[in-house]
């Protein structure tokens, strides 16, 4: 089972395993969470609170380890004021720095660490004034050890001498999976602690992250503050001032606030960047981890924390050979079968990364991410169903103005033409008609004669409007339902219906003259048979 965060498509292939008792350990790194605020380890995409592991590299800029003849300024008493191109740019940290300097020249992976990357650049120092090469066989050396104790209390606990322990080592072994609890395996010995991040933890996932696009020279630095969206907006100027309080009130520097985005909890996420301008006009971004390593000062962090500022990190893209060392090495805890399936199924290897997820809490986190950015990406598209609407209605509206104006236009033109021949006709009366106006009369009867010719233009155009009349009386006939006659044909109709009743009425009107006659010839017949009949008698 896989998430995606930030729009990414989830992945089917990874599943809820891990690797059974007796793998080899994977990666001597700290887990990995995802990109999140507020984690407590550094093995985060993008985390934010992941320190600087390596010193100063010489002849980084805005080194801030103290100089000679001191005189006090901005970020940790430097020699001059501010950091840019006036104030420091160039100035060389002290050879042999450790790992507790302040330089904010040292490099930082921008927060992806937990994924085995090693520093480009060769230490020549560690913490203490140790040697890296012994810091990482002591670190290695108490992984293997630690890993030894677990495999120990999963498999062989000799805690109390007895078939108990068998019991036991079942017992270690439900709570290795569970990745929670305490190991006990020997009298001797500390238990030992599983966490979410040992070996044989089941609860585990591969996710897939945006990978961050913005460059060093960019500048972004994020801010996690407890607070919500509307109260950060609200008084963003505010935070503003602030922090430029906090980098010293230099004239030179200014905050910019490059966007706010709501995070779940009541949290809000804030990107700034710091622009410095020098005193010949010219201006430009303070680098990312050069910001980031200032601001991660303990004095420099309480002061953030007043204001509500939870934790910081940069927002800068890795380099190809980082990203190349961060998928060849799986993460701590994640079974190399798995990272590798991740890799294969990346729906956008160029756009995305994959990264374990460690844990109901982390997969609830991301889900709260996304339900976030779900509501995000339907205000948005709301708001351009909107936009989209009111565009439709205009564009009605515009339409309707065109056919308006035409019709007006073409009013227009027929009145300019019957102005323009008043007109003509004016200046030209008392003058004899010339040479070229003649022409122009003959030009013009002989196109009328053609056009009222019966087998020429006019006659067709006389049948064609025919046609037309007869095409809109058959759609007229379609759409309404009833006929349409021609006021001409319907006169004609009329009349001769008017002729046909006076027909039938001059007609009833002699058959009725001719019923009364020979009513009178049956009258005039019966008295002559009873006239006869009674001569008879």
């Amino acid at each position: 089972m896989a998430f995606s965060f930030g729009g990414a498509a989830a992945n089917p292939a990874a599943t809820l395993t891990a690797p059974g008792f007796g793998a080899a350990p994977t990666a001597a790194a700290a887990p990995a969470t995802g990109f999140s605020f507020g984690s407590t380890n550094t093995g985060t995409f993008g985390g934010f609170g992941a320190a600087a592991t390596t010193a100063p590299a010489p002849g980084s800029t805005f080194s801030f380890s103290t100089p000679a003849n001191t005189t006090g300024g901005l970020f940790g008493n430097t020699q001059n004021k501010g950091f840019g191109f006036s104030s420091g740019l160039g100035t060389a940290a002290p050879a042999g720095a450790t790992g507790f300097g302040t330089g904010l020249g040292t490099t930082t992976l921008g927060g992806f660490g937990g994924f085995n990357i090693q520093p480009t650049q060769q230490q020549t120092g560690g913490l203490f004034g140790q040697p890296a090469q012994q810091q990482a066989q002591q670190q290695a050396q108490a992984q293997t050890t630690q890993l030894y104790q677990q495999v120990t209390a999963l498999s062989a606990p000799t805690l109390l001498g007895d078939e108990r322990d068998t019991i036991l080592a079942k017992w270690n072994q439900l709570q290795a999976y569970w990745g929670t609890g305490k190991g006990y395996y020997s009298n001797n010995n500390q238990p030992v602690d599983f966490t979410q991040e040992n070996p044989f933890c089941r609860f585990k996932a591969v996710g897939y992250s945006c990978v961050p696009v913005s460059k060093d020279e960019d500048g972004l630095v994020a801010l996690l503050l407890n607070k919500k969206e509307a109260d950060v907006r609200a008084q963003q100027q505010q935070l503003v001032e602030t922090l430029h309080k906090v980098l010293g009130s230099n004239q030179s520097l200014t905050v910019n606030v490059d966007g706010v985005k709501a995070l779940p909890n009541d949290q809000t996420e804030v990107v700034i960047y710091v622009v410095e301008r020098s005193p010949n006009g010219t201006s430009k971004r303070i680098p990312a981890t050069t910001l980031f390593s200032y601001l991660e000062q303990g004095n420099i962090k309480a002061q953030l924390a007043s204001i509500g500022v939870a934790m910081s990190g940069t927002r800068t893209e890795l380099s190809p050979a980082q990203l190349k060392q961060l998928l060849q090495n799986a993460p701590a805890g994640v079974d190399p079968i798995i990272w590798e399936q991740a890799k294969v199924d990346n729906p956008e290897p160029d756009k995305l990364i994959p990264v374990p997820m460690v844990g109901f809490k982390e997969l609830l986190r991301r889900l709260q991410f996304q339900e976030q950015m779900t509501k995000q990406h339907q205000t948005r598209v709301d708001i351009i169903s909107g936009d989209i609407s009111e565009l439709q209605k205009n564009q009605a509206t515009t339409v309707a103005k065109i056919a308006q104006y035409k019709r007006k236009l073409m009013d227009l033109s027929h009145r300019v033409l019957q102005v323009l021949i008043k007109q003509e006709i004016q200046r030209k009366s008392g003058y004899a008609i010339q040479v070229d106006e003649e022409h122009l009369r003959v030009q013009l009867d002989t196109i009328q004669s053609e056009l009222n010719a019966p087998t020429q233009f006019k006659g067709r155009l006389n049948e064609l409007m025919s046609q037309i009349r007869m095409q809109n009386h058959f759609g007229a006939v379609r759409s309404e339902e009833r006929y349409s006659v021609d006021a001409d044909l319907l006169r004609e109709i009329k009349q001769h219906l008017k002729q046909q009743q006076d027909g039938l009425s001059h007609l009833i009107s002699v058959i009725k003259d001719d019923l009364e006659d020979i009513k009178l010839i049956e009258h005039g017949l019966s008295d002559s048979g009873h006239m006869r009949g009674t001569i008879l008698s």
